[in-house]
This record gives C-alpha cells, structure tokens and sequence, in this order.
C-alpha cells in the first residue's frame, strides 16, 4: 500500500445501502482513481516531499506540448486531464516515503482500505446570479397592503451619514462554483475491484465532477462495556398501565 494521504476521485452520484440492522445510510459514489505517478519531488530536487499524479486521460491534441513532454518523461501514453500534487511527511521520513513510489505507478482504492472517516474536497454546483432569498437565505418581505418589496434587499444603508455600503454586506450575486470541504466523512465500503469509496453524507460538486479525498487519524471508538452489566441480559419494559 503506497503512503499517500489523499487520492483524486470523481463523484458518480448517490444511493443506498442498508446494514444488516435494517437501517439506511445514505451514500455518494467516489470513483477513486487510478492516478498515475507523474513526478516525485523531495527535498533534494525541489526542496520538499510530495507525489505529483494524473488522473483520467484525455487527447494528446488537446494537450498542451510542456504537458506531454512532462508525461513522456513518466513513460506515460495518455496525457491525462486532471494533474495534482500530495505532500508527504517532512524530512528523512518523508524521503523515505518517496522511495516507496515509482514514475508510472497506479495508485487506487486500496489506501482507503481501514480507514473510519476522511474529508472530501469538491467545487460546488453552479446557480449563476441569485437573490438574497436563495443565496443567504433571507425572509422574504410582507406580501400584502400594497407591498412592493416582497424579494428584494430592502435597506443597505444605516443612515445618510455613512454615505456608502458597508464591506461584507449580503447582496445577491453569483452563487456558486465555490470550493468546499467537508471533512469527517464516514467510509461505508471500499470496493478494490471497481476502485470505489461509498461515503455517508452528500459531497459538493455535479456529477462527474471531480473530487480530492484526503485521509483522516480518526479511529472508530468502541463503546465500553462494564463487568456489571457484561453477559446480563436488558430488562424489559414493564406494560403501559390499562386505563
């Protein structure tokens, strides 16, 4: 298993698993790679460790020619469309952890293997130019004697004195094609064979857009059993009195 903490992914969608409790988790579908490695950088050559990898491929006539001859140098044949960088640890153990890493690897599903949570990194749906209602989520204005400001901002000023709008005011404008991580995401199931990672939750971004998915030291906690209670059976609830 290669050393690395994150990992690119593109989001299928979302549907549903049941455990075998009976209870429903809803979850998205990660498609999380393969990435090639593309470069490696330490702290010789460039002053820092990290894992430069390519994910998906796209044409060599859309590519531009300082990319394909960065690829050629990774013996890699398709260019691919999306190029990102992961830091590793610093010093000798982060060199260390370079060594493990070859041009041309694939990396895949199989570092989310045993991992409990892990933060996701996606660019948000696009609403193009909204209002204070759907943007910021406002109240909307009174609706009846003769209103005519049932959507709109209202007031942006305090008073005359000022003369201007005051910075960080909410105003309608772009919605959007923001970047968002959502971090402590629960790993429901790891399929090695389709390079999948069902997360519970919703993550940001379209479909087939593309997602960074970072690993996390969180460790499931087992609930604690005490001696007293350990082997005995629960009482049961006494009946409802009869009226």
């Amino acid at each position: 298993m290669f050393p690395l903490q994150g990992l690119l992914a593109k989001k299928l969608g979302m549907m549903q698993i049941f455990k075998e409790d009976g209870s429903l988790i809803p979850v998205t579908v990660l498609e999380t790679g393969p990435c090639t490695v593309l470069q490696i950088k330490t702290i010789k050559t460039d002053g820092y460790n990290a894992v430069q990898v390519g994910f998906e491929n796209k044409k060599k006539q859309n590519t531009t020619k300082p990319i394909l001859g960065h690829i050629k140098k990774a013996q890699v044949a398709q260019p691919p469309r999306y190029i990102r960088e992961f830091r590793l640890s610093d010093g000798t153990a982060g060199e260390k952890e370079a060594e493990s890493f070859k041009l041309g690897d694939r990396i895949t599903s199989d570092i989310f293997e045993g991992v409990y949570k892990v933060c996701v990194t996606g660019i948000t749906k696009g609403r193009g130019f909204s209002g204070m209602v759907r943007r910021w989520n406002k109240h909307r204005g009174p609706e009846s004697h003769g209103s005519m400001n049932v959507r709109g901002p209202g007031s942006i000023g305090s008073d005359t004195r000022l003369t201007h709008i005051r910075p960080n005011k909410h105003m309608p404008g772009h919605y959007g094609v923001d970047k968002l991580t959502i971090d402590n995401l629960e790993v429901v199931k790891v399929d090695k064979n389709k390079n999948l990672l069902f997360v519970k939750g919703a993550v940001p971004g379209a479909k087939n857009g593309l997602i960074t998915v970072y690993k996390t030291d969180l460790i499931k906690k087992i609930p604690v059993v005490s001696a007293k209670t350990k082997g005995k059976k629960p009482e049961p609830k006494p009946a409802p009195a009869k009226k």
